[in-house]
């Protein structure tokens, strides 16, 4: 029998040493993934970007946004969220480098070349690894599937809802903000 090589996994460091900027990857489980947005990604994305800075802007200590900024969860593990959202006194420095501290909502828009990883392998580490809320926005079907702690120490996702048309985003994090769902996803039509 011939020994096969396997190739090593890559460390979160060895990723992190990387020059990716003019890439949108992730580190998966010691794998690179490269994420090619579409323009439907991008669209909706522009609209919950901008829907969450509209709501940070009209009242102070709302927090920041940012569009993807790496995450490192683990040795193996650095997730680029489309969309990062953090409370007031957390996260990045604008002059800050990589990784980012984990946020309090990451929000994942359906990547044909990356959805398996956001519902399976990366839903798992950022519940594993403490992320306060998820929002994973499935455009092929027009919801947002939200996962979330009822209370910052609950040690796993222990409330899950689907949203989609018809319905208003909303989050308990978020005190005010809403965005009706037919709005995002009226450029979505099939």
């Amino acid at each position: 029998m011939t020994a096969v090589p396997v190739a090593a996994l890559m460390t979160a460091d060895e990723y992190l040493a990387l020059d990716l900027e003019d890439r949108k990857t992730h580190l998966i489980d010691g794998v690179i993934v490269v994420e090619e947005p579409l323009p439907l990604h991008q669209g909706v994305l522009g609209e919950l970007f901008f829907a969450i800075g509209d709501w940070r802007r009209a009242a102070c200590g709302r927090g920041h946004s940012w569009l993807p900024l790496d995450v490192r969860m683990d040795d193996f593990n650095v997730f680029a969220p489309d969309l990062l959202w953090y409370t007031e006194g957390t996260g990045p420095r604008r002059d800050g480098g990589r990784p980012s501290p984990i946020p309090d909502l990451a929000v994942e828009v359906r990547s044909p070349s990356t959805w398996r990883y956001d519902i399976g392998a990366k839903l798992r580490h950022y519940e594993q690894y403490g992320l306060p809320e998820l929002w994973l926005v499935d455009t092929a079907a027009d919801v947002v599937l939200v996962f979330r702690r009822s209370v910052p120490a609950a040690p796993t996702f222990d409330v899950a809802l689907e949203v989609g048309r018809g319905d208003t985003l909303t989050s308990p994090a978020m005190p005010g903000f809403s965005l009706a769902l037919d709005t995002l996803f009226a450029d979505t039509e099939h």
